[in-house]
């Protein structure tokens, strides 16, 4: 029994470290021509301090880190998951209009320094700390701070 109990217990250990996370650095040219495209477009004059591919067990994702800073999270096809501008603020081009006119409105001075893509919608932070949850529908249902 025992010898059953660390024959298994062997296999899910090598299971395990074989489908652990596998992150590694990676030249700019691997990122997807469609991040690569994003990149160029939003922030053209940022130097890529590196790129960072992490791959889990059914997934491949993107990092790409700029020197200044920011920071874009990418799925594995170069699709935008998150846009976060640590010591500036973010063009207002990646804001879907409803949630920019809703800010507008109510808190005016306000700029966005984050952005992501959830599932069912889309969370922003402000540079007034506020975190704002919308769903897919642009209606506001959470406000953090």
């Amino acid at each position: 029994m025992k010898k059953i109990l660390f024959v298994l217990s062997a296999m899910m250990l090598t299971a395990g470290i074989a489908f652990a996370d596998n992150d590694r650095i990676i030249p700019y040219e691997q990122l997807p021509a469609k991040a690569q495209k994003f990149v160029e477009q939003y922030f053209p004059s940022e130097k890529v301090s590196y790129v960072k591919e992490e791959a889990d067990f059914m997934e491949v994702s993107y990092e790409v880190m700029f020197a200044q800073g920011s920071k874009v999270e990418f799925t594995g096809n170069g699709e935008w998951v998150e846009v976060e501008c640590r010591y500036s603020t973010l063009d207002d081009k990646l804001v879907p209009a409803q949630i920019k006119d809703y800010v507008t409105k109510n808190f005016p001075d306000a700029k966005f320094v984050k952005i992501e893509r959830k599932y069912r919608g889309y969370e922003v932070k402000l540079t007034n700390r506020l975190e704002l949850t919308f769903d897919g529908n642009f209606n506001l249902v959470d406000i953090d701070d």
